[in-house]
């Protein structure tokens, strides 16, 4: 049976949300999608991560060069669909992703990446928990619709 969306996920202020957290993909990550700009946003970043003791990033080869421009390519397209057409389920994918990227960040970190990846996990971990949570409560929710009244 399906159960329409409750208020949290249908209503303009998640739909906010999913368009916000877009736009920080869209910032965050378009410096990726280009060899050129990655270069550029490479030397920034590392000289910011060294200046800050965070650790500077090691240098870019061809392999790094073309995952990155494949993560940021596909991370672009993917905030352009949520800023042009948002809908409550674009949220919950997103929560997902952020979720592996963070785990992925997280291992990184583990194995001795800089710690100005920090950064990077500190925002995937709140953007993933902002767009969660309205799901894992309207799950909760239609569970408790869901759920046969017991006749004592």
């Amino acid at each position: 049976m399906n159960h329409p969306l409750p208020t949290s996920l249908a209503g303009k202020r998640y739909l906010r949300l999913v368009r916000a957290s877009a736009w920080y993909d869209l910032l965050v990550t378009a410096g990726f999608a280009t060899p050129w700009s990655l270069a550029w946003l490479h030397a920034a970043l590392s000289a910011a991560g060294a200046a800050s003791g965070l650790g500077a990033l090691p240098p870019l080869d061809l392999m790094q060069t073309l995952f990155a421009n494949l993560l940021g390519s596909v991370v672009v397209v993917w905030a352009l669909l949520r800023l042009r057409r948002p809908l409550p389920s674009h949220g919950g994918y997103d929560a997902a992703a952020r979720a592996l990227f963070a785990a992925w960040q997280a291992y990184a970190l583990a194995c001795g990446g800089p710690r100005l990846l920090w950064i990077f996990l500190v925002f995937e971990i709140a953007w993933g928990v902002a767009q969660a949570l309205p799901w894992l409560a309207a799950g909760w929710q239609a569970r408790d619709t869901a759920a046969p009244a017991r006749r004592p």
